[in-house]
């Protein structure tokens, strides 16, 4: 079997704008210090479209505080690559039962009909403990946003796909993971850890479950990130455990993330990533 030519020069070469012509959903992007936010700025850098969703009532209700919606939109717009790509956002309380399907649908033909890229960002914070703390209603509630969400949106990104010629290139999602598989794992957070770690564990069936569409599924644990929600001492403490002498930023993970949605990570499919800076736990 003769080996595949290695690539021309002008392949080699970075393309400035690797994602133009393509478009995005991020969802969880609804304020500036968040990792989805991060993250849209990057794809739209790299000139893709991008969807925001946002439910605003969640980070409302949160120590840090909402960001008006039409901000967020601002500060990915400013850093377009392509001027002509649309930057768009829209509500979604991903609870409810249909609210995944209606999203995809939503962000496809807001983006002009076709959507290549899904990073489920979201997430619920709070409500939640060790386990002699832990209730039902804490477990079904972080099952409702942190996985079952999640695979309802890959369902419905997947239909939507199937409509393509077959092999369209370019099909992409990434899901968030956490540390819970790492040593320690995360006894303070049993709610989120387990519906995380159900995420990690889909990622390999779901990926072969859409290799036939080219769409190539991983997981992202993005390790302890600076999103404003720890200060003083408690901040101190996570930051010296990691030799950088610093935390991560939502940029790291968003470089990690954009850079899956752009055609030189098309061999990574059915991976969970760990991108925590060496952080020692």
């Amino acid at each position: 079997m003769p080996h595949l030519p290695h690539p021309t020069a002008d392949q080699l070469r970075r393309d400035p704008l690797p994602l133009r012509g393509r478009t995005a959903l991020v969802t969880g992007a609804s304020r500036r210090g968040g990792i989805g936010y991060a993250v849209a700025r990057r794809l739209a850098a790299y000139g893709a479209g991008v969807y925001l969703h946002h439910h605003v009532p969640h980070d409302a209700a949160m120590p840090w505080g909402a960001d008006r919606p039409e901000d967020v939109v601002e500060g990915v717009r400013e850093v377009l690559g392509d001027p002509e790509a649309p930057v768009l956002a829209g509500p979604g309380d991903l609870t409810e039962a249909d609210a995944p399907a209606r999203l995809i649908e939503t962000a496809a033909d807001a983006l002009g009909g076709r959507l290549d890229i899904l990073v489920a960002n979201h997430a619920l914070s709070g409500r939640d403990g060790e386990l002699a703390e832990i209730d039902a209603a804490m477990l079904d509630a972080h099952w409702a946003v942190d996985t079952h969400s999640v695979i309802l949106l890959v369902q419905a990104y997947a239909r939507l796909r199937a409509k393509l010629p077959s092999r369209t290139p370019g099909g992409r999602i990434v899901m968030m993971t956490s540390g819970q598989d790492i040593a320690g794992g995360m006894p303070g957070e049993v709610a989120y850890g387990l519906q995380k770690g159900a995420l990690a564990s889909a990622t390999r069936t779901l990926a072969t479950t859409l290799a036939e569409l080219a769409v190539t599924v991983n997981c992202v644990n993005p390790g302890p990130v600076d999103t404003d929600y720890l200060t003083g001492d408690d901040y101190a403490a996570v930051q010296a455990r990691f030799p950088a002498g610093r935390w991560g930023m939502p940029d790291d993970p968003a470089r990690l993330i954009s850079w899956l949605a752009t055609d030189e990570a098309a061999w990574i499919s059915g991976q969970v990533i760990d991108s925590e800076g060496g952080f020692r736990r």
